[in-house]
This record gives C-alpha cells, structure tokens and sequence, in this order.
C-alpha cells in the first residue's frame, strides 16, 4: 500500500521522540477530530498525539488504503490500553500540498 508520506509519518512516528515529526506532517490550519474533540494546528495536535500515546499506549497497523470523495480513507488495527482493544478504527485524512488538513478518527 503506497501512502502519501505525511499519512505514512502519521502511522510511524513514536511517542514521544517523534512528537515533532508527526507535527510537520500536519499543515497550519489542520484539525483532527477524535473522541468527539477537535485539535487545531500542530502544535495542539502534537499535544493530543503525545497525551492519548501516554495513555493508551496503542499502536494503529494500516490494514488498506482507498481514496474518494477527496480524502484518503486508512483502515487499522488499533491496539493498546483501552477496552475493546484491538479495535478496527478508520482514519479518514484530507490532504494539501504534502500536508495533512484534516483527520477524522473513528469506529
């Protein structure tokens, strides 16, 4: 599965060393929405990022890959610290200019 490097770097940065990578991956005005937040631009996506690795401690292992509608829809195994760990979860990313804009995480 070939994915776009900044989604690539989503899946494969580790906390917390990686905390600022993963924050390059995301433009300016990116929000991620999950467990019915919203994390607006890097630096408040890398703190997110880094507080649910501390608590969860979970990994997310791309299963597959479509595009539509405008957005890249990933799969994954999401395992760690929470109930119903593994949970298939599905990430669904907008992209601009190499960067991510957008990403929706959910069941």
């Amino acid at each position: 599965m070939q994915m776009p490097p900044a989604i690539r770097t989503y899946f494969t940065a580790r906390a917390p060393q990686d905390g600022d990578i993963l924050a390059a991956a995301f433009a300016s005005d990116a929000v991620v929405h999950d467990e019915g937040r919203d994390h607006h631009g890097p630096r408040q996506i890398r703190d997110w990022w880094l507080a649910a690795k501390a608590k969860y401690r979970h990994h997310a292992e791309p299963i597959d890959m479509i595009q539509a509608d405008g957005r890249t829809f990933v799969r994954a195994t999401v395992t760690g610290d929470f109930p119903g760990s593994p949970a298939m979860l599905r990430f669904a990313f907008a992209l601009s200019d190499d960067r991510i804009t957008a990403l929706e995480i959910g069941a």
